[in-house]
């Protein structure tokens, strides 16, 4: 059985007003609709709602019980148009992100602090991840919008860039070279250099072998990692050097130092969403990241 809020909304206003001609004015139709729905609302209920003389109207027990409980079912219908109309228009729902740590430092807490305070009924679910992994997750539906260093994406994938920086050097403050404010890249020849992971992140990795190769050597890599933040604390525990963007310059770790080179190369951040059909929560939150990095506007 179906209760049509129309239905509801005639009957209570037949029981507020006890009197069918004055709920017909309210409700702006004409008595008779209105005394054919109230007959349909008692078939359909196979109760009695209401005493009727020509003088009076009155609620039966069964009306009273009806009248207290559709005040509430409306309140809920109406709560829940709200809560539709609000996730259709992209102002309310659950936005999973992933992001790579140096967004640390690329204003994403700043942004994410605007978003919860301008659309305060949408849920954040933040995952620190690579690249690599966060392009195949958005295609495959599993997070809403990346922020990662730029990488090719497949058809399925927008990309976004949001910040281009140059890249630093980045060494422990114990190294022979820690008191340079700038200096030669070749001036690590022979060093050990810590990577982020070829497979996590292939153009970061190609770019950083391409400016040693034009510098005259070929790094000799100790270790690969996953995150950005886990470069450099292996760096500040003297376990090597590495190039990283100038970002993480800003992250505040002891134990390191940041030297500038010269290079024409830019490290390069992407926000990227699914192709197909983006959410409207979607579309809403991109709009924002264009406002928040100065962005045109992106194809969604």
């Amino acid at each position: 059985m179906e209760l049509e809020p129309r239905l509801l909304r005639y009957f209570i206003a037949v029981a507020e007003e006890r009197h069918f001609g004055r709920a017909a004015q309210r409700l702006h139709i004409s008595q008779p609709p209105l005394s054919y729905a109230i007959r349909q609302l008692e078939d359909l209920l196979g109760a009695g709602l209401l005493e009727r003389t020509s003088r009076h109207v009155a609620l039966t027990e069964a009306g009273r019980v009806l009248y207290r409980e559709a005040q509430g079912l409306l309140r809920q219908a109406d709560e829940v148009g709200r809560l539709v109309r609000r996730v259709d228009a992209g102002l309310r729902g659950r936005l999973r992100i992933g992001f790579v740590g140096s967004m640390l430092y690329r204003g994403l807490p700043v942004l994410l602090g605007a978003l919860r305070a301008e659309l305060p009924d949408v849920e954040h679910v933040l995952s620190e991840i690579n690249s690599h992994d966060q392009i195949e997750a958005v295609r495959r539906g599993e997070l809403d919008l990346g922020f990662i260093h730029a990488n090719p994406v497949p058809q399925e994938v927008g990309a976004q860039d949001l910040v281009a920086e140059p890249f630093v050097v980045c060494v422990p403050e114990t190294h022979a070279l820690a008191g340079r404010k700038r200096l030669d890249l070749k001036a690590l020849n022979g060093e050990e250099f810590i990577m982020f992971a070829q497979a996590a992140s292939p153009s970061y990795y190609a770019t950083v072998m391409s400016l040693c190769v034009a510098a005259g050597f070929v790094p000799a890599v100790r270790h690969e990692v996953r995150h950005w933040l886990s470069v450099a604390a292996l760096v500040s525990q003297g376990l090597g050097v590495s190039v990283v963007p100038a970002c993480l310059a800003r992250s505040g770790l002891a134990g390191t130092r940041f030297l500038a080179f010269a290079h024409q190369a830019r490290s390069v951040s992407q926000v990227i969403w699914r192709q197909a059909d983006p959410a409207p929560l979607v579309r809403t939150v991109l709009r924002r990241v264009e406002g928040h990095y100065a962005l045109p506007k992106a194809k969604v």
